[in-house]
């Protein structure tokens, strides 16, 4: 009998089998440290549009009419007068329950996210600018009154549309599914838009800015550090936020001018 150690192995039945294949050990886990910004600013344009909301409805009780959308919402015949304030507040003014209902759960959906990667006033920022444009779009394009924060939403689903595809690089197959998510959630609400009683103009507006501010001045993150400490850095800087922002507003803030000052 041979001293040899058989290479072969034997199960319960008495059979000789191969010996076990060692699977490789997975790859180490590698943490990346994201950017933690707090989304206040979030939760405060979300209190402020409900606390508008109840203004809304108080005058409604009071008067027999929403005094607060009499001298905020979009109505073109009152830009032309002068009433310049209306290209940016009705973005804060809704019709009903249902209307506020979804724009709050929409941002509350997607702001948070948005202001991590883009810091608190950043995002600000890009929420105003896109609101402005979805309203100029709409006072460019339609003569039908019109509240809400939709041309503000559609800004920022823009504007992470851009992120996603301009972050694959960092994010990978996670950018790719983003990016394709954005693009089906904007055109099935486009199309939905296109009910009567939906102010879609206000719809593209948004999101056409929000597509230019991220462009020009959203984050663009590159991975920094080693492996035991990696973390996400933005290459834009501040400026070419602030630019980009005044890009997007000059570029509607002339549309707006043009129409008002050649209707005098």
């Amino acid at each position: 009998m041979s001293d040899k150690p058989d290479n072969n192995y034997s199960n319960q039945e008495g059979f000789y089998t191969s010996p076990p294949v060692q699977e490789p050990p997975p790859p180490p886990q590698i943490k990346i440290r994201m950017p933690d910004n707090k989304p206040y600013v979030v939760y405060v344009i979300m209190g402020i549009t409900i606390l508008v909301y109840l203004a809304q409805m108080a005058a409604e009780l009071l008067f027999g009419y929403d005094l607060v959308s009499i001298y905020g919402m979009k109505v073109n015949e009152y830009i032309y007068m002068g009433e310049y304030w209306r290209l940016i507040t009705p973005v804060f003014l809704h019709g009903n329950l249902m209307h506020i209902g979804f724009n709050m759960y929409a941002l509350y959906a997607l702001g948070p996210q948005m202001e991590r990667f883009y810091g608190s006033w950043q995002f600000l920022l890009l929420y105003l600018a896109c609101g402005f444009g979805g309203v100029v779009a709409s006072f460019a394009l339609t003569d039908a009154p019109s509240v809400g924060a939709s041309t503000a939403i559609f800004g920022l689903l823009g504007a992470y549309g851009i992120f996603s595809y301009l972050n694959q690089k960092v994010f990978g197959e996670r950018a790719k599914r983003s990016l394709n998510s954005v693009i089906r959630i904007a055109v099935i609400n486009l199309m939905i838009g296109l009910t009567p009683g939906i102010d879609n103009w206000g719809h593209m507006g948004g999101l056409i800015a929000g597509m230019i501010i991220a462009w020009f001045g959203g984050p663009v993150f590159e991975l920094v550090g080693d492996v035991f400490s990696m973390r996400t850095e933005n290459t834009r800087t501040d400026n070419q936020l602030l630019a980009a922002v005044m890009i997007s507003t000059l570029f509607f803030g002339a549309i707006a001018w043009y129409l008002i000052f050649t209707n005098t």
